[in-house]
C-alpha cells in the first residue's frame, strides 16, 4: 500500500516482501561525485530470485548473507549488522518521498566491495556473481559485455 510519512513504529506493516538484489556499479561511469549512471545502466540491479512474503521473515535483521565471485567468498555477514534499519529506512525516505506499491528499496550491501579492497577488484564478462540471503534464496548473475 502507499506509504507516506510513515512512523518507525509502523513501517514493517507496509513491507510487502523481500528478495536478493545485487547492487552493481560501474565505478568508471561516476559523473561528478553523483552515482545515478554508474548505478542506473541496464541491467545493473538484478533481482531475484523470488520474493519471500513479509508474513514469512518476520525480523529482516537476523539474515546471514553472503556474495561470491567465480566461487571465491567476497561478502559474508548478517543484517542485523546494517547501518540503517529497514523500518527506520521506510520512514526516513516514506518523510519526503511517497512510496507506492511495488516500489523497491534497495539497503546496501556489507563490506567488501571490488573497490574498497586492496588491491581493487573488478567485475569482467565471464565472472559468474552468486548472492545468497537466508530465507529468501541465491541470486546468480553472470557478467556480460554489452
Amino acid at each position: 500500500r502507499r506509504a507516506a510519512r510513515v512512523a518507525e513504529a509502523d513501517a514493517l506493516s507496509y513491507v510487502f516482501g523481500y528478495s536478493v538484489m545485487l547492487d552493481m556499479s560501474a565505478r568508471d561511469c561516476r559523473r561528478a561525485g553523483q552515482w545515478i549512471y554508474s548505478k542506473g545502466q541496464d541491467t545493473y540491479a538484478p533481482f531475484g530470485p523470488c520474493i519471500v512474503t513479509a508474513d514469512e521473515i518476520p525480523d529482516p535483521q537476523v539474515l546471514d548473507l553472503w556474495l561470491t565471485v567465480n566461487g571465491e567468498k567476497k561478502q559474508g555477514s548478517n543484517t542485523r549488522h546494517m547501518l540503517f534499519k529497514v523500518p527506520f529506512l521506510i520512514s526516513d525516505i516514506s518523510a519526503g518521498i511517497t512510496l507506492e506499491p511495488g516500489d523497491i528499496i534497495a539497503t546496501g550491501t556489507p563490506e567488501g566491495v571490488g573497490a574498497g579492497r586492496k588491491p581493487q577488484e573488478w567485475l569482467w564478462p565471464g565472472d559468474v556473481v552468486v548472492a545468497c540471503v537466508e530465507g529468501i534464496g541465491t541470486l546468480r548473475h553472470p557478467v556480460v559485455a554489452v
